[in-house]
């Protein structure tokens, strides 16, 4: 396996910043300054702010792909792969107390610039919203699958947001908590039915 190139920190730094402080309020001198290179060796790899926004999407999009893959490996059957998305709200509670969902609130602020690279972004939505469709359709509810999913989307970044404004730990553990009660009541629903 290969070591990470100056690029690779390019990127990553690009990622960490642009979730922390924005897209917009990101300049080339703070993502040059946080991977300790001069300017002209950060340009030789990126000539736009856009080309690096463009990478960091590539970045999110490839370490959900990941993140799924791991989830639809250790899950044990859909409802507990289900359960790996809810959670990720308290294994990520400290970095979404204090910056939000780095989907969301890139997407959010994507859609506030009307910024062409909001469609590539909301892809990271897209496979999170698959993916838990399948998990429904597993769980035998074909039927409304993708409504289950995005319900759970919604709640989530609902969840994200909330907070993020209040920065309050227990209503994260007590969102999390009732939502896999209602992944619970919509697994047993679908046992139930006829």
């Amino acid at each position: 396996m290969r070591g990470k190139t100056t690029r690779d920190h390019i990127v990553e730094a690009a990622d960490r910043l642009f979730y922390q402080q924005g897209y917009e309020h990101t300049s080339f001198a703070d993502i040059a300054g946080a991977v300790r290179i001069s300017r002209g060796n950060f340009y030789y790899h990126f000539n736009t702010k856009d080309e690096i926004l463009d990478a960091v999407i590539d970045l999110r999009l490839s370490n959900t792909r990941e993140m799924l893959e791991q989830w639809e490996a250790e899950g044990s059957d859909p409802a507990d792969r289900v359960r790996s998305f809810i959670h990720i709200l308290i294994m990520n509670r400290a970095k979404i107390m204090l910056y939000g969902c780095p989907v969301g609130t890139l997407c959010n602020e994507l859609a506030k610039l009307d910024h062409v690279a909001q469609v590539k972004a909301n892809e990271i939505f897209a496979l999170f919203r698959d993916w838990l469709s399948r998990q429904f359709v597993l769980l035998g509810r074909k039927a409304d699958a993708d409504a289950l999913a995005m319900h759970l989307l919604v709640r989530s970044q609902g969840v994200a947001t909330l907070a993020n404004a209040f920065r309050n730990e227990q209503f994260i553990r007590r969102e999390v908590e009732q939502m896999c009660d209602w992944l619970g009541a919509h697994c047993a629903a679908a046992h139930s039915a006829p």
